[in-house]
């Protein structure tokens, strides 16, 4: 059968229910066929309002209308089909006078009020001329497969987050373990540094007493001798020739300096032992003040040549932490700071106390907040910032892992990190803290 001479039935052709005989007329095989296919077979008007001229009697039993109803109300497509599905195919409709046919899949109201999935497959009808006669459509119910397709995107949304958790995880793993390394060496290094400073400051301070000695021996040297005037004479020939006056108040300034080299030094490597503390995993009680002065020692060639370090602090009481992952989180955001300012920046190093809240309410708290007068961050990375692998650095100058670990760190000593950022005025990072966490498990020693 050609579609040029095919005509779709009318509402009134014999019911789904005909008795199908062998001496049934092909006009009444082909209805009993069309109403027991599982798809639902309509035609509509070849024109705008696309009117119902047929409808399966089938419909009955998948949409619950009958197709008498369908066929009777010009807008019965159109207003059974979900408000937010309806657009798209309204404004992509008319193609099919191009194309000759469309496929679909939206909602469609059924007659308890509730939505089906259905897939519609449209397609155009001409007469021999090319006058366009109808259009066939095809509805099937795919609820069931729409269902499964969500449930399926769901397990993989799932399985992605899972992923990220598990790369979150691993990468935190291997970042604790490079710093325990880290932590090691640094500490390996204070040792070996240690011995040669100890005794090159000891040698320094015998120095300074025998240089003392000595220009105490030469200026009596010189009182002797300003009773005979030829060994005067000769005296003032080689103190003039040494410029024994500069070489007294160099001699001085070099023994003087060379000592606080020395314990410039030495406080560095007092700094590494205190960063790259052994006992990290046990909680103890640590002055955070100590904490932040040896991680400023630290990073201090990062910052010296770009901002200026302004140090604020409060009283703060001892509190029971882990002292070396506070040194990482101090570190952290220390060198963002640094990052974010051009030169001639100040970056403020501010602490006090303060009430918790939440749960620890009534709890004793400290706060300490680092801020810069740098770039600040912009409105729509603010909830990004503590994500992992998020950083606006360029490609291969950050991880974006530190603040991520900084935040894990502080949420662990049941604490709080917040931020307030204003573009071109600066940063601050405040972390909140309780005296004696709750969740410490607190050695003996604290």
């Amino acid at each position: 059968m050609q579609f040029d001479d095919f005509e779709c039935f009318s509402a009134d052709s014999p019911a789904s229910g005909t008795e199908l005989t062998p001496s049934a007329t092909p006009l009444i095989r082909l209805q009993y066929l069309i109403d027991n296919t599982p798809a639902i077979i309509y035609c509509t008007v070849p024109s705008g309002d696309f009117k119902m001229t047929f409808v399966s009697n089938n419909a009955f039993n998948l949409l619950g209308y009958r197709p008498e109803q369908m066929v009777a109300d010009p807008n019965f497509w159109f207003d059974h089909i979900h408000p937010d599905d309806a657009p798209h195919i309204f404004a992509s409709l008319a193609q099919i006078f191009t194309g000759g046919q469309r496929a679909y899949e939206y909602r469609f109201r059924v007659s308890d009020g509730s939505y089906l999935w259905m897939h519609d497959s449209l397609r155009l009808v001409r007469d021999a001329h090319g006058v366009p006669l109808e259009v066939i459509g095809s509805l099937t119910d795919i609820t069931g497969r729409k269902r499964m397709e969500e449930t399926l995107k769901a397990h993989g949304i799932e399985q992605r987050h899972l992923i990220d958790q598990l790369r979150n995880a691993h990468e935190q793993l291997l970042q604790s373990e490079k710093m325990a390394s880290i932590g090691q060496l640094a500490a390996g290094i204070a040792h070996e540094i240690n011995n040669p400073v100890g005794f090159v400051n000891s040698n320094m301070g015998a120095l300074k007493g025998y240089v003392a000695t000595l220009l105490g021996v030469i200026d009596q040297y010189e009182a002797a001798g300003s009773g005979h005037p030829a060994v005067a004479t000769r005296m003032a020939a080689v103190r003039e020739q040494a410029d024994m006056a500069f070489l007294k108040e160099d001699m001085t300034d070099l023994v003087r300096e060379s000592l606080e080299g020395l314990k410039r030094v030495k406080d560095i490597v007092q700094a590494l032992k205190d960063f790259s503390h052994t006992g990290a995993t046990n909680w103890d009680v640590a002055d955070l003040h100590h904490g932040l002065d040896s991680t400023l020692n630290i990073v201090s060639n990062e910052i010296k040549y770009k901002a200026r370090v302004e140090r604020q602090y409060g009283q703060l009481p001892p509190v029971t932490c882990l002292a070396s992952q506070l040194n990482q989180v101090f570190m952290n955001l220390l060198v963002n700071a640094a990052h974010a300012v051009s030169t001639q920046g100040i970056i403020t190093v501010r602490t006090g106390t303060g009430k918790g809240i939440g749960p620890e309410a009534g709890a004793d708290w400290v706060w300490i907040e680092v801020g810069d007068n740098g770039s600040g961050i912009a409105p729509e990375h603010m909830k990004r910032i503590f994500e992992p692998f998020f950083t606006t650095k360029p490609v291969g100058s950050g991880t974006g892992l530190g603040l991520s670990l900084s935040y894990g760190i502080v949420n662990r000593h049941g604490g709080r990190i917040e931020v307030a950022s204003v573009i071109g005025e600066g940063t601050r990072f405040t972390v909140h803290l309780p005296v004696r966490p709750l969740n410490a498990a607190t050695s003996p020693s604290a």
